[in-house]
């Protein structure tokens, strides 16, 4: 039974070369690829016959770095299953990774079985998400609400009305005539809107409107 194809890249040649020697053990794992960093290893690629099935992928290279590299994998080879495998544990950096098709991050000095877990689970759910990585994505989700939610302007009822009206194809007269006000007043509105919501013209009321579901 053919083992299953690793490739790992990173600069730092000790740990490639210990991490190599440790996957080698695992009865179902080979290392058949190394490189010191994603252009290298992008160029071996397009001159193999034998992709690997998962990428052990340092983020800080020289040239290429990780999240380049697992980017264009995604793109170009989207067969191969990136593992993040770095020392930053900062949220950032896990973030960019897996929003650039890494299918999970580790730290290097995590034990062996938790790396011989992740293995196995990239190959049978096409990911691995360590608690580290749960956690960052949801912390990460909630944030997005919240400034979604800050980012929203008070608006006061006629100018929300006028900003529905603006949103469609009446012109500024028509649309002081639905709400019976005055040009003139209409114009006081389209100004304070354009402050407020911090657009230069109609076409940004629209945008802000339809990005905020009010229309």
């Amino acid at each position: 039974m053919s083992k299953h194809t690793i490739a790992i890249i990173d600069d730092h040649l000790l740990f490639a070369q210990s991490l190599k020697s440790l996957i080698n053990t695992f009865d179902d794992f080979i290392v058949t690829h190394h490189a010191i960093n994603g252009k290298v290893f992008i160029d071996e690629l397009q001159n193999t016959s034998q992709l690997p099935e998962i990428a052990l992928m340092d983020l800080n290279m020289p040239i290429m770095d990780g999240i380049e590299t697992t980017q264009l994998l995604n793109k170009n080879y989207p067969d191969i299953k990136v593992l993040g495998l770095s020392m930053d544990d900062d949220e950032n950096s896990i973030l960019k990774m897996i929003r650039n098709g890494a299918k999970g991050y580790l730290l290097k000095d995590i034990h062996p079985d938790i790396l011989l877990e992740a293995l196995y689970s990239l190959l049978k759910d096409g990911y691995y998400h360590s608690k580290r990585v749960s956690d960052t994505l949801v912390h990460s989700l909630h944030t997005d609400i919240d400034n979604n939610e800050k980012g929203k302007k008070e608006l006061t009822e006629r100018e929300l009305e006028f900003l529905k009206l603006a949103s469609t194809e009446m012109t500024y007269k028509e649309v002081a005539d639905v709400m019976h006000l005055s040009p003139k007043t209409i114009d006081g509105y389209r100004e304070q809107l354009f402050k407020k919501l911090e657009v230069k013209n109609r076409i940004g009321l629209v945008v802000y409107a339809l990005k905020n579901n009010l229309v």
